[in-house]
Order: C-alpha cells, then structure tokens, then sequence
C-alpha cells in the first residue's frame, strides 16, 4: 500500500510538472505572438507614415514647381493681352495646374500649410491675370506670402 501511495504520488507530480509546462509554454508562446504582432502593426505604422510623407513631399514640389512657372507668367505678363495670345494660352494652363494642386494641398495638410498656400496663390492669381500697380514689384508683392506657405510647410515635414 505505501509502495502504491508513493507511485501515486510521483505520477500526480508527474502529471503536474507536465501540466505546469503546458501551461508555461502557452504563456510563452502567447506572449511571443502578441510581441510580434506589435512589432507587425509598428513596422506597418512606420511603412504609411513614411508612405504619406513621400507622398506629401511630392505635393509641395509639384505645388512649388507649378508656382514657380506661375510666377514665371506673371513676370512677363504683357499689358494687353487676348484669349488666343501665346501667353495667355500658357499661363491659363499653368493656373489650372496650379489650382489643381492648391486643392491636393488641401486634402493632404493640416490647415495651416494649406491655408498658407491658398493664399499665395491668391497672390499668384492676382498677379497673373490682373497685374500689379505700376511700380510694385512681382518678387516683393508675392515674397510675404510665399515664406509664410514655406515655413508652414517646413515646420509640418520637419
């Protein structure tokens, strides 16, 4: 009887050392898939970031270039000028690409950049087709403006 208690007794000890390394293997193998899991949805997490941040990079060099060539429109703007002119042929399209990714600007940035944007092409625009008063220079009248949507963005992509 004490013979049979006692192989009783390494048998449950036996069955509870096995149950008690199921059991922490479970835990470790859980554990190890939650921490890889993570690491996935942080790998992933940097991925979009780095993907919105290329993206939005393209936008401002697509808007600064675009603008750029606005500029380019608005300095040699003729005096007079008619709808089949060479000049205004160009720039119409150079305005259309330019509000085209005024808007894009607007999807992709916060308030702040696309606001500062908006209103350098307010400027653009008014320069473009209206001209400025005699003695105002284009470089100075669109300067203020143009900084401001720089720095903005600057401070956003930084």
């Amino acid at each position: 009887m004490i013979v049979m208690a006692g192989q009783v007794w390494v048998s449950l000890i036996s069955l509870g050392g096995v149950a008690l390394g199921g059991v922490l293997s479970y835990l470790v193998q859980h554990r190890t898939q939650r921490s890889a899991e993570r690491a996935e949805q942080q790998r992933q997490r940097i991925a979009l970031s780095e993907t919105r941040r290329a993206e939005r990079l393209a936008l401002l060099e697509r808007f600064i270039e675009v603008s750029a060539e606005a500029e380019r429109c608005a300095y040699t703007r003729p005096s007079e000028w008619e709808v089949t002119d060479d000049w205004y042929l160009t720039t119409q399209d150079v305005m259309n690409r330019l509000w085209v990714a005024d808007r894009l600007l607007r999807i992709q940035f916060p308030l702040t950049v696309s606001d500062a944007a908006h209103t350098h092409f307010l400027d653009l625009n008014r320069t473009v087709w209206q001209g400025l008063p005699d003695g105002e220079s284009v470089r100075d009248y669109l300067e203020g403006n143009r900084s401001a949507f720089l720095d903005a963005a600057r401070e956003v992509m930084g």
